[in-house]
């Protein structure tokens, strides 16, 4: 048992109700450990603003999502009228609806520059493989908690999307059908899918991103936080054991944070105000339709968020699958003539080929479209082991590896803004020369991240106000 310490005779009364309270349940030491005491390098620049702001919009959501969840009706033929309920009769309801769908797409725009701030400082590298990991389970199932809480208004666009989401669970060989049925609990999207994705968005799900969030947190402050110059802080400490290039969370950067928040709030609460559905890609015109089974919506399209996968998606055709068969062959013949393997070796990759060719050939491409799909958030989670660079930040790394990051942000909304069009031959051409690049930017990581004339990297950080 843990020895008590006893708070002076003459404290105040709040430093006897701390002392009683630390005997008991270590805040003073979580305070220190993560905030006061917690050094993070003094160059942090606008790029570091999204974590916290990532952790402001949870908070918004799971505050918000407990105030519609006390009017909101889980019945397919109850659930679109409660929410017009909540938006025209509930006091403030309407603006609690609009935090909340305006904060999906917040949550995913946050998600999306703080995933970039790692990629092209390497905050990815070790020793924070596990903070990245961790980052990259929370953005999955952020992903599946955004999907079932676009069913729940129960629109035009939440239905018929939601059923052809659940509808490529059956492509999957042998096992889809059931897979699908078991999704939606019923042969077609109805009132138990409804409740199914009610419960996981509400209660299931994030549970799990909370615990994936912490666990978060704590892997970052065990390993201590990445800058934008890449050196480890840690390397030169001052005879107290405190790192030179460091200065502690608070107050220095929540102060910062501070900063970064009134911004984020600004922007937020213009969008709130003035434009919650902005123009149709946050809250689209057909989910203010109630759900009809019996009529198709012209074209069909998930929210913005998930459009570039789902660009990946279509531009999986029998041709894209053809493609990929070649490509697959010249990469097994160049490696045979120009890899220096062995016998044994260069007949093993031959074998892998064209065992590769066969499984493309064998299922058809929309099961290889619900693939690329996938692998294309899965990829994600091998980014440390792919990038072989002898630097982390891209400050220090040959110049034309920051245009290659720039094309391939560009081909990722374009994908996006595809992904939201009807589909075309032109489109549909361009997709797939994204969904390639994208893949291949991944894929040959280990080869052109070691390519070029690398920076010298400096001991100590720089540092540059902003």
């Amino acid at each position: 048992m843990a020895e008590f310490k006893e708070a002076p005779a003459d404290a105040s009364a709040a430093l006897k109700l701390l002392t009683w309270v630390d005997n008991r349940f270590p805040a003073s030491k979580l305070y220190k450990e993560h905030l006061s005491e917690y050094y993070a390098p003094k160059n942090f620049n606008f790029w570091y603003f999204f974590g916290s702001l990532a952790l402001l919009v949870l908070v918004i959501q799971i505050v918000t999502g407990i105030f519609l969840v006390m009017h909101y009706k889980p019945d397919a033929a109850l659930a679109f009228a409660s929410v017009e309920y909540i938006m025209r009769d509930v006091p403030w309801g309407w603006l609690v609806r609009y935090m909340h769908s305006t904060g999906a797409s917040a949550f995913f725009v946050v998600v999306y520059l703080h995933m970039y701030r790692g990629l092209i400082y390497g905050s990815y590298r070790k020793p924070r493989e596990l903070v990245w990991i961790f980052g990259c389970a929370i953005f999955l199932c952020l992903m599946a908690e955004a999907f079932m809480g676009y069913l729940l208004p129960w629109g035009q666009m939440s239905y018929w999307g939601a059923q052809v989401i659940v509808n490529l669970f059956a492509a999957v060989p042998f096992v889809g059908e059931d897979l699908a049925l078991l999704i939606r609990g019923d042969y077609v999207v109805s009132d138990a899918t409804l409740n199914r994705f009610f419960s996981f968005h509400v209660i299931a799900v994030p549970l799990v991103l909370l615990g994936l969030v912490v666990a978060h947190i704590i892997a970052l402050h065990e390993v201590g936080s990445n800058n934008p110059d890449g050196v480890e802080i840690k390397a030169k400490k001052d005879e107290r054991g405190i790192p030179l290039d460091g200065i502690p969370f608070h107050p220095y950067y929540s102060v910062h944070d501070i900063m970064g928040v009134g911004g984020f709030l600004m922007i937020f609460t213009a969008i709130v105000f003035f434009g919650p559905e902005l123009g149709g890609y946050f809250l689209e015109y057909n989910n203010f339709i109630p759900a009809d089974p019996l009529k198709t919506p012209a074209h069909i399209a998930p929210v913005w968020y998930f459009t570039p996968f789902y660009s990946m998606l279509r531009a999986t055709t029998d041709v894209m699958v053809n493609v990929l068969s070649v490509i697959v062959a010249l990469g097994a013949v160049l490696t045979v003539l120009k890899g220096g393997l062995s016998g044994k070796a260069k007949g093993a990759v031959l074998i892998g080929a064209l065992v590769g060719i066969a499984l493309l050939k064998t299922f058809d491409a929309k099961f290889w479209g619900v693939v690329v799909m996938g692998g294309a958030v899965i990829i994600l989670f091998f980014l440390p082991w792919l990038d072989k660079s002898p630097v982390k930040s891209i400050r220090y790394r040959p110049t034309w590896h920051s245009y290659l990051y720039g094309v391939f942000v560009v081909f990722f909304l374009v994908l996006g803004y595809l992904g939201i069009q009807p589909p075309s031959d032109i489109g549909t051409l361009v997709a797939q020369v994204g969904t390639l690049f994208y893949f291949g930017f991944f894929l040959l990581m280990p080869w052109w991240s070691q390519i070029g004339e690398f920076k010298p990297v400096p001991d100590r950080v720089t540092f540059e106000a902003h």
